[in-house]
């Protein structure tokens, strides 16, 4: 059974490259309508709502860091100004920096927990006021980290920890209302980012495909149709999960 989403309208944050790029044109595929957000990449989130468009999708990109109520509560506007309404919302929106514990900073720990933590609850914060009564579907994009100790993330693996801690609990706080709110954990995906840190064709790319079940690092639009799905009402019985996709590696 393939997900329909015909007449919902999806925000993803974050999704002018990567995952988030990925999981915009999947859920338009879909039949979403849906908003990309984007902070400074502008050219990407265009690009993304090209594609869309050219697929027979409807989309739109608006800028704004989830950081900011005044930024969140603005895509939110421009989402119902588009389309009228609000059914999905993706907290794909991420940043990440290594560093050992010796070198951790407050601003290295400030400007992860600002994006990661802080921007999921802003955003979901406003998602909520927007939803019908007939409810919403929340993704959280969390990650393996938070469940597999890797050297020198210890700060952004927190931040992932938090991601399942409020999944599972807002999950039980909106179900009322009739929100899902679930989370996917990615494994290694190869992004633009995994290439501006230096990771595609490294040693430890290598030591991770090797470790990897499924033999191989994943891709965007694996990530993807997981939250497609979740985004849809085949999954309309599924609430406060975490799925990882991952390859198998656990």
């Amino acid at each position: 059974m393939s997900t329909t989403l015909n007449g919902k309208v999806a925000i993803v944050t974050g999704a002018s490259k990567g995952i988030g790029t990925g999981i915009a044109k999947s859920l338009a595929a879909a039949g979403a309508s849906v908003v990309v957000n984007y902070v400074s990449d502008k050219t990407g989130a265009d690009k993304a709502v090209s594609q869309i468009a050219t697929d027979g999708g409807s989309a739109i990109a608006v800028q704004g860091s989830v950081t900011t109520q005044a930024d969140v509560q603005k895509i939110f506007d421009e989402a119902l100004k588009a389309f009228g309404r609000v059914d999905i919302l993706v907290n794909n929106a991420g940043f990440y920096e290594f560093s050992p514990i010796a070198d951790i900073t407050k601003e290295h720990y400030d400007k992860m927990f600002d994006v990661n933590v802080w921007g999921v609850l802003l955003a979901t914060q406003e998602a909520v006021k927007h939803f019908s009564y007939n409810g919403g579907s929340i993704i959280n994009i969390g990650s393996l980290v938070s469940k597999k100790g890797f050297p020198d993330t210890v700060v952004y693996s927190a931040t992932k920890g938090a991601l399942d801690t409020i999944t599972s609990t807002l999950a039980i706080e909106l179900a009322p209302k009739k929100i899902r709110v679930n989370l996917v954990a990615p494994g290694m995906v190869e992004t633009e980012g995994t290439a501006t840190a230096g990771i595609k064709d490294s040693e430890f790319e290598a030591n991770t495909i090797a470790a990897t079940p499924l033999g191989r690092i994943g891709k965007p639009e694996d990530i993807a149709r997981v939250v497609t799905f979740l985004a849809g009402d085949d999954a309309a019985w599924v609430t406060g999960e975490h799925i990882t996709a991952a390859g198998g590696m656990y």
